[in-house]
């Protein structure tokens, strides 16, 4: 049976093309059966739509503190319930940009996974990329990479599933890394899923045997 996946997102959605497109492809045995934004204008929910996959704004404004709305841990909740409406087996952060908190992550733990610019250990949370090229101009380092990790309540720090280092020059500008960072994200994430899911169906054969 073909994997449900559930993606979110926050800007582009380069990613979840990569994701899409090998679905299409059959280069992964999975299906995307919706995608979350917590940002109307993103265009990972139009590259969802052209897909026929159900996009889903999830605006965090009607939670939001400052106007009267009742903080993080309620979004996440709300959230939480909305996502496993859809009956994924894996749920894809790819690129969502905002941090979730241990209830959301505890709901989903073993098929919540994120994608990070970044090998192990090296620049959680935001901007790693200009953070390795900072470093590789300062001559503190020589290459950076991606990971693909399960979700922990700790930033980026969960048990890796797939990595791969991307060499970084002092004379780089982060026009010259960031593209190929990114090429190296849509291949490992694909890879990554690729694994869980051949993973997840091994298991369903003894299952059912």
């Amino acid at each position: 049976m073909s994997a449900r996946l559930v993606v979110l997102v926050s800007g582009g959605g380069t990613n979840l093309q990569a994701i899409l497109d090998a679905c299409a492809s059959g280069r992964l045995d999975a299906s995307v059966v919706a995608v979350f934004s917590d940002r109307a204008g993103a265009f990972g929910l139009e590259r969802a739509r052209r897909a026929d996959v159900p996009a889903i704004h999830a605006p965090y404004s009607p939670f939001s503190t400052k106007r009267g709305g009742a903080g993080r841990a309620a979004y996440d909740a709300a959230l939480a319930v909305r996502v496993e409406a859809m009956r994924p087996d894996l749920v894809v952060l790819a690129g969502f940009m905002r941090i979730l908190s241990p209830a959301f992550v505890g709901r989903f733990s073993g098929r919540l996974i994120n994608l990070h610019p970044a090998l192990p250990g090296a620049f959680p949370g935001t901007r790693a990329i200009e953070r390795a090229l900072a470093a590789a101009q300062a001559g503190d380092l020589h290459e950076t990479g991606v990971m693909v990790h399960h979700v922990i309540p700790e930033v980026d720090a969960g048990p890796v599933i797939a990595q791969a280092t991307v060499p970084v020059a002092a004379s780089d500008t982060l026009d010259s890394l960031a593209p190929r960072i990114h090429a190296v994200e849509h291949e490992l994430l694909v890879t990554a899923i690729a694994q869980l899911v051949h993973s997840r169906g091994r298991t369903t054969s003894k299952e059912l045997s």
